[in-house]
């Protein structure tokens, strides 16, 4: 099975692009981040014309998350544990083929100085708890996304010049280990050691013709299933394209 997590950054906006990824990669499970549109403006139909089911939670112009999937997903669930109403829709999990398959956008957090940079660690500890009320570290899970965390010096184009910065700030990693003492892997990293690896480029300053980017989206696996994997890649291809998204899928294969 081939589970992909991808940043779209607008599914309307990078339409052509993502379908045509989807028509070339066929991922099994495809999970998505920042789709900014509503449920109704979100393009099933034609996800469901390539052989997908989808689930979704939309929000216009801001976040969204979705799953689609080319296996029956069941037990489809919304937000994090303790969300209460309409909130921002950052987390949506369903049941895949025997996994348990979450699709997070974590927030990013604006500066370490900004009051939404405290509600991103908030945000990550509140997603750990919600993994300890609905699994345990033996179910096979994966939670899949954008985290908005270079997790080491060798997910960063400039580990230096980004110390104590957004996306690479010891708060954020503290959280992040934190939320992987659940018992996640990144399973990227059980196939790939080597530096300058990225997921993301900013459209600014050339950054993706000087690879200067970060490795800020991965697939975290509960050891069951880490087990299972015997791939993991970054395609920078879509990256390439005409009106690209900022990030690259990443997929991981399972056996």
């Amino acid at each position: 099975m081939k589970i992909a997590t991808w940043n779209v950054n607008s599914i309307r906006a990078r339409h052509d692009s993502v379908f045509a990824w989807i028509s070339r990669a066929e991922p099994d499970v495809l999970c998505m981040q920042e789709t900014k549109v509503v449920d109704d403006d979100f393009p099933t139909d034609e996800l469901l014309r390539l052989g997908y089911t989808v689930a979704m939670s939309g929000q216009k112009s801001y976040n969204g998350v979705a799953i689609a999937s080319r296996l029956p997903m069941t037990d489809v669930a919304i937000g994090l544990h303790d969300d209460a109403g309409a909130g921002e829709s950052r987390l949506i999990r369903a049941t895949v083929g025997g996994v348990r398959v979450y699709s997070a956008y974590v927030p990013n957090g604006k500066s370490p100085t900004n009051p939404s940079f405290k509600d991103k660690l908030r945000w990550l500890g509140r997603l750990k708890q919600t993994l300890q009320k609905e699994a345990t570290p033996e179910t096979p899970l994966c939670v899949c996304g954008d985290y908005n965390i270079a997790p080491e010096a060798r997910d960063v184009f400039d580990p230096v010049a980004m110390a104590g910065q957004l996306h690479f700030h010891p708060d954020e990693h503290r959280a992040l280990a934190d939320l992987m003492a659940f018992g996640l892997t990144d399973v990227f990293r059980k196939h790939h050691q080597e530096a300058g690896l990225f997921s993301w480029w900013d459209y600014r300053a050339g950054a993706f013709r000087r690879d200067a980017g970060l490795r800020i989206d991965y697939v975290l696996a509960t050891a069951p299933l880490a087990a299972r994997c015997t791939a993991v890649e970054i395609d920078v291809a879509p990256r390439e394209a005409e009106k690209p998204s900022d990030h690259a899928p990443v997929i991981a294969t399972f056996d």
